[in-house]
């Protein structure tokens, strides 16, 4: 699979005859133009992970079917768009990539803020590298990931939580999401101290960079 960073959190997946985004949020403006999307996946209701309002027009050119958390699916509906419940256990077949839903609730932001749901998605290809993308959540550590999207900070977040989730899905590769409220000079002190806590490696592949598993 090659994996194209949008900014952000968000995702272009690619594999065999698949085009998956995931995220398309308000903090990229990347995916807006997009062409060939055969589907989006979105974790939760923030507005950093899901942009109706520029989706629906991408959905309609695209033909792209949507899966999301379930409180996202009357957002979309508001917009015209038709989104199918992503919920945690489901499989999704999208041709040569398949997805598992895992995960079930936001990290807490604070003890006065109602956590929302929030789901991962594990992207393979047929013995292939297992993509691990957790949305806004560290408290589902899956087993058997080749490949995590690590998100770097957030509200909900502080750098020990970080390295403590990447240490206990403990990787083959890591590559960070979540960073644009970050300072370039931000991004690389997280990417050192995570990377020195649990002496695994991050990937340093920034808001607009590829790599391929």
């Amino acid at each position: 699979m090659r994996i194209e960073r949008l900014g952000h959190a968000c995702l272009l997946v690619e594999g065999g005859d698949s085009r998956l985004l995931v995220d398309p949020g308000g903090f990229s403006t990347a995916w807006h133009d997009l062409e060939d999307v055969d589907a989006v996946l979105i974790t939760h209701q923030h507005a950093d992970h899901v942009d109706p309002e520029h989706l629906a027009p991408l959905v309609g050119r695209t033909g792209a079917r949507v899966w999301a958390e379930e409180a996202v699916v009357p957002m979309l509906a508001g917009e015209s768009v038709d989104a199918r419940a992503a919920r945690v256990g489901d499989r999704i077949d999208l041709g040569s990539i398949q997805v598992e839903v895992a995960g079930g609730i936001h990290n807490e932001i604070h003890p006065s803020i109602p956590r929302v749901g929030n789901v991962g998605y594990v992207l393979s290809e047929a013995g292939g590298a297992r993509l691990y993308h957790p949305g806004d959540s560290y408290e589902y550590p899956l087993e058997g990931v080749d490949v995590l999207a690590l998100p770097l900070t957030a509200p909900w977040a502080r750098m020990a939580m970080t390295a403590d989730f990447l240490a206990a899905v403990a990787p083959a590769r890591a590559f960070p999401i979540h960073d644009a409220i970050v300072s370039d000079a931000g991004w690389g002190l997280y990417l050192r101290l995570v990377q020195q806590v649990t002496g695994l490696s991050v990937e340093e592949v920034g808001p607009d960079g590829s790599l391929d598993v």
